[in-house]
Order: C-alpha cells, then structure tokens, then sequence
C-alpha cells in the first residue's frame, strides 16, 4: 500500500503508481470479502447508489450530509487543476460513524476501493479510488443555483452532471401547423358524383352557385342522364336550361320536355338538337312551335331511339315518319297522337321498318278507311303491337277487320273462325269510331286472347251481340269501358260479364250515359266482380241498391282488424252522379258501413280496412267529402255523428217539404237539423250546442 502525503493530490498518486486503463469499459477493482456489519454496509452502499432509484422519486443530492435521506453516491472530485485536501471530512464522517478503524489521517486509494469500491474519473472516465461522497463536496465545487455558474461547468473542461436525470419532465415536441386541406377538392370525382345524384335537378342548379368546383361538378353530364324539364321548366330561365342541355348533351338518354317552352325558339332548338346524339327515349309533346328541319335533324343523330312521343307537333309529317323509319330501326313505342299533319301511310312506314315496334298511339290520325287497307295489312303482317290507339281515328270495319284477321283468310268450317295466328294485343282503345258497327268488333273476339284492356266508348252502334262474344273470349281482362252506348242493355251484364271468365279480375268499369243499364244488369256484376276498383255509373238508371250491394261486397272482401290506430285506404270508387234513381238512404248506407265499429259480444272491436269513395250529387258532395276525411284520419266517431246528423237533416227537409196539417212545425224542425248538420260538418265535437262552434244567425241589426 502507498503512504499518500497530505498535500499531494488523488491524480498524481493515480498518474504516478496506478496505470490507468485506456478502453471505454469501467475497471473495477476487485474487492476483498467482508463479513458482518462490513458487508451490510457494504450492500446498503451498492444498493443507494444504484441509479434505478430516482425512478422511485428520490430527490436530489444536497450538501448537508446529516440529511434524513442522505445519499451514499458518488462523483468524480479529481480536477486537473485544483487538487483538494479530503483528510478532515472522511476522518469526521467515517470515523464518527464507526465505519472505520483506522487512524484520523488522510487514506489511501487501495483501503478507499477496499471498503467501499470508490470510483474515480478523470477526464470524463471513471478511475477507481478517486471519487467521494456527494455530501462531502468542498464548497467551491458545489451546485450553484439555478441562474449561476457551477464549477462544473467552468473553462476547465468539467460539464455539469444531472443527478435525476431520469426524474426530468420528456418535453413534448413542438408540432408545426398543419397545411390546409381542401376536403372536397381532394375527394375522387366519382364520389362527388355520387353524393350529387341524390339531387334533384332544382337542387343541382341550385348548388351549382357555391363554388367553381361545385358548378363544374352540378353540370357533369354523367348526372343528367335522364333530364325531366316538365317538373320545372316554369321556375328555370331559358339560358340556364340551354347550358344544362348543351353540358349534358352526349350523356343524356333519357329527355322530356313536355310543355318546356323555353326550347321553342329556333336557336334554343338547334342547340337541343346538336347536342342530344344519344337519346334513347324522347317526348317533345306540346313543343307546337318545334321547326321541321330541327325535329329532322334531331331525329337522324339519335339511332337508338326507343321510346318517341310527339303528341300535338305540327312539325310532325309523312315525311318525318320516313326519316324515323330510316333512322331509328330500334324503335319500340311510336306517339303521334293529334299530329294533324299527317295520316295514316306515315304510320305504314314506320310499322315497315321498324320491327321491334310495339307501341303505336296514333289518336285522331286519320286514314283508317277503306282507301287505306294496306296500313292495316301491314299492322297485321307485323303481328308484333301489344298496344294500339285508334280513337277518333274513322276505323272502318273493313281496315279492323284486316288487322284482326288478314285479307281473305283460311275459315274453319266447323267454327267458322279465321286460320290465323293470334294477335299479340294487350290494350286496345277504339274509343269514338264511329264508323265502326257490331259486325266488325265482333271480329275481335277469339283472336285477342291476351286482351287486357278495352275502349270502345262512343261508338253508338254497337249492341249486346257484338260485346258478347268478346268478353266471353278475353280471360284477362282487367279494364272495359263502354261509355255512351245507348243500345246496351241489362243482358249483357248479367248474362256476359258476370258469368265470364274475367268477372273476378276485373277492376275497372265504365258505362256511363248507358241509359238502358240500371240495378238489374249491375247488382249480379257487383257480386261477381269482387276486384272492382273503379266503377263509373252516371247518368245511368242504376240507384240506392247498387249502392247498398257494394258497401257488404267490400266489407267482405276486405279483412277488418281490431287496432284502432290503423288508418283505412279507399278500396272502390263509386260515381253516381246524375242518377236519378239514387238518393239520400244510399248515399247513407255506404256512409254508414265506412265508419262502422263492430263489436260482437264477448269480442274486441273491429274496424275497416277498406271504404267507399263517393262522387254523387254535387249538393250532398261537401258532406260525403267532410265523412271521408274523418274516416280517413281514423275518427270513426267524429264521422260517425257527422252521418247521423246529415240523416237528420235530411228528413227533416223531407217532412217540411210534405203538405197538410203541422207544416210550420216541420219547417222549425228542418231549420233545426239543419243548423246541427252544418255545425257538425263544419268540425263541431259537441252535443245539443255545447262544444260546438256557434255562428252569427241574428236576421241583421234592428237600427240599421
């Protein structure tokens, strides 16, 4: 062991005896075994200086060392330049606690890494033997405040060592500020689209003001595929409809500008017409000032028309018919409805070219006659329409007959029926034909058998014999109406139409004006037909019973149901106006059975599902109006006192009305009912005047 004098420094005895290690790793000197009290203090020494305490909140070092929680760690003392004198605090401290034996002299190295395993830096590195309690620091090589300059940190190359480090806050990085992001300008155009296609296109022009990017986006024409101007054209300038229609021009394939008169100018035409050039369905009905040679030149770029309507264009002549022939091989449903420009050879070159054709409504067209039998034959040839208009076209019976049945056709001997394949016709309206009689109409039945539709209203010749043959022949029936045919009677409904194969699917009836028809022909149909939606019987001879027999026909065939908070739907349409023979008691039957609570003994109530809607004198029509609202919104009892009261009123007018003795009694009494009745029917919940809205009914003031 080495004597080290007083005035002589740790680093030279260091320089001078002990070599010191140059690599990075701490040497540590092997330290002799101890037992007892000197190995328990030397454990407790390892474990304070264990740097994994400040993890547990151990505060930091201070220059007392008689401190409650004084720590056993050491730092580096050895500086170059000013080597310190340390006999008097460790021959103090160490001495007084009993931790050592040795003389009160200054130790040497080898009995301060013996005991305590002392290490010493120099230079940054940690050399054995050469460092000292932290409380044991010289003032001069203290901690400074915060603000001042620690010796540490001074010029001689020493830097400033933190003890709980660990025990330090982690400053949280400083984040920059994001960059704008502009949402709707980064999001795919393919969304936008999708988003924007829930609009309408109101709402498209509309949106269209916000920004650059939303108007580029509102005139995409991918959005205007299938451009409807009849919804708004009466609330879009003329310029704003020509722009949509020039952006959206190649993608629109559906276009109707039905009554649009913002495109009746001739450049606004041209421009529809240039742009459009892949339409596949088109109407430009009521465009009565359309020109001709834009209709052409809009006709001969869009090929793949299907669907054309150009009802009312007087721009519409054989000559366009021929373009439409040329041009549009694919069509399939053909409008030209009172286009007075035109008759019928247009219709035989479009039914020529055009095989796919289906659909022909060529209403008030004339040309149908006997010196026109080849457009018929073509009809025939084709064999190919589901649908056929004609009304007021002047069908003769020869031209109907050809359509049906060809020119000279094979005969049946035994059935004396035309040998010829059956016409494909679902709907059929021959409506105001006048020239057609029953020996031609006749010639429809057993070859139409797909027959789902049937007008043949205002052609007064014909008579029972010729709608006998046809209802009987035509089992899917659904809609007939014969309006205006005198020469009807009674059998036909009842021997015909209600034993026919189509009676229960039939749903919809009209005959009005058939004066001869009354409660005798249509009470076995009412049974019969249990379908029957709509029911057109005025000016008829039909009265109270008719009335009486569909309010049980649609009880029974509508299910009731026990919840009272189920709203009904009107099941039947009834019109009875201008009948004669209909009166009050009818009218109230049917209003009765609409708001009619049944509850059988024992059973929970029941209530409709299912009511009658009446048009029928225009005197009683507030009043059955009034009924049905209630019955709708589901106050069965409001609607039910507004019928009682209405009855009431009624025969109270009915006994003022009869002659003899008491007239001036029934008279008051009718005043009465009737102040009830419009009291009730104006909304009034209350009974005998209490609750009830009260009117002004003085006779005027007396002064004046």
């Amino acid at each position: 062991m080495v004597n080290v004098a007083p005035d002589m420094s740790i680093q030279e005895v260091v320089s001078t005896d002990m070599p010191i290690d140059n690599s990075e790793a701490i040497p540590i000197a092997p330290s002799p075994k101890l037992k007892g009290r000197a190995k328990l203090l030397h454990n407790l020494n390892r474990i304070s200086s264990s740097p994994t305490l400040a993890q547990i909140g151990r505060r930091r070092a201070t220059s007392n060392p008689h401190s409650t929680r004084g720590s056993l760690s050491c730092v580096s003392l050895a500086l170059p330049s000013s080597p310190q004198n340390y006999d008097s605090s460790y021959s103090s401290q160490w001495s007084s606690g009993g931790y050592s034996t040795t003389p009160t002299t200054t130790p040497n190295t080898s009995e301060l890494e013996s005991s305590f395993g002392i290490r010493m830096v120099q230079n940054g590195a940690f050399v054995p033997g050469q460092c000292t309690p932290t409380s044991a620091l010289p003032l001069d090589m203290r901690a400074m405040s915060r603000g001042g300059l620690s010796p540490l940190s001074s010029p001689t190359g020493m830097t400033d060592i933190v003890e709980d480090y660990f025990t330090l806050p982690i400053a949280q990085p400083k984040r920059g500020r994001r960059p704008d992001f502009d949402f709707w300008k980064e999001m795919p155009h393919e969304m936008k689209l999708a988003i924007f296609s829930y609009l309408g296109p109101k709402q498209l022009v509309r949106a269209s003001i916000v920004s650059k990017g939303f108007y580029k986006t509102c005139f995409d024409g991918q959005l205007w595929t299938k451009f409807d101007a009849s919804q708004f054209h009466m609330e879009i300038p003329a310029s704003s409809l020509a722009k949509i229609i020039v952006a959206a021009g190649p993608f629109v394939k559906d276009l109707n500008l039905r009554g649009c008169v913002q495109v009746e100018h001739y450049k606004r035409a041209e421009v529809v017409a240039k742009a459009c050039k892949n339409l596949i369905n088109a109407t430009l009905e009521g465009c009565k000032n359309l020109s001709k040679t834009t209709l052409h030149t809009l006709l001969r770029s869009n090929q793949r028309l299907a669907h054309l309507n150009l009802t009312g264009l007087s721009a519409v002549t054989n000559q366009t018919c021929r373009i439409i022939a040329q041009s549009c091989p694919s069509l399939e449903v053909f409008n030209v409805s009172w286009c007075d420009r035109m008759d019928a050879r247009g219709i035989k070159y479009v039914v020529l070219n055009c095989p796919r054709l289906k659909d022909i409504r060529a209403g008030e067209i004339r040309g149908f006659d006997e010196k026109n039998l080849d457009v018929a034959q073509a009809i025939f040839d084709t064999n190919t329409l589901e649908r056929l208009e004609l009304q007021g076209s002047g069908l003769s019976d020869d031209a109907l007959k050809i359509m049906v049945i060809g020119n000279d056709p094979e005969i049946d001997i035994l059935t004396d029926l035309a040998v010829v394949p059956a016409r494909k016709l679902r709907i059929l309206n021959l409506s105001r034909c006048s020239q057609l009689t029953s020996a031609g109409v006749k010639r429809l039945a057993h070859s139409v058998p797909d027959l789902e539709v049937l007008h043949l209203s205002g052609c007064s010749a014909l008579t029972d014999n010729a709608l006998s043959d046809i209802i009987a022949t035509t089992p899917r029936l659904t809609h007939l109406e014969i309006e205006d045919l005198s020469e009807i009677t009674n059998s036909l409904f009842t021997d015909d139409l209600a034993k026919a194969p189509s009676a229960p699917h039939l749903e919809y009836l009209s005959i009005s004006s058939c004066e001869k028809v009354g409660d005798v022909g249509m009470l076995p149909v009412i049974r019969a037909c249990t379908s029957l939606q709509t029911l057109k019987l005025d000016n008829t001879r039909c009265g109270d019973l008719v009335l009486a027999e569909a309010a049980p026909m649609i009880r029974a065939r509508a299910s009731r149901t026990t919840n009272h908070l189920l709203r009904p739907v009107v099941g039947l349409r009834i019109e009875v106006y201008d009948c004669q023979n209909v009166t009050w008691t009818g009218i109230r039957e049917v209003l009765s059975r609409n708001s009619e609570v049944r509850k059988p003994t024992g059973q929970e109530a029941t209530y409709p599902t299912e009511i009658i809607e009446l048009k029928c004198f225009y005197g009683w029509q507030d009043t059955v109006r009034e009924h049905q609202k209630r019955v709708l919104r589901g106050d069965l009892p409001a609607a039910g006192r507004l019928e009682r009261k209405w009855a009431e009123y009624m025969m109270a007018n009915e006994e003022a009305g009869a002659g003899g003795a008491g007239v001036r009694r029934r008279r008051r009494r009718a005043r009465e009912a009737q102040m009830l009745h419009a009291d009730e029917e104006e909304g009034g919940l209350g009974i005998g005047g209490i609750g009830r809205r009260r009117r002004a009914r003085s006779g005027g003031c007396a002064v004046m």
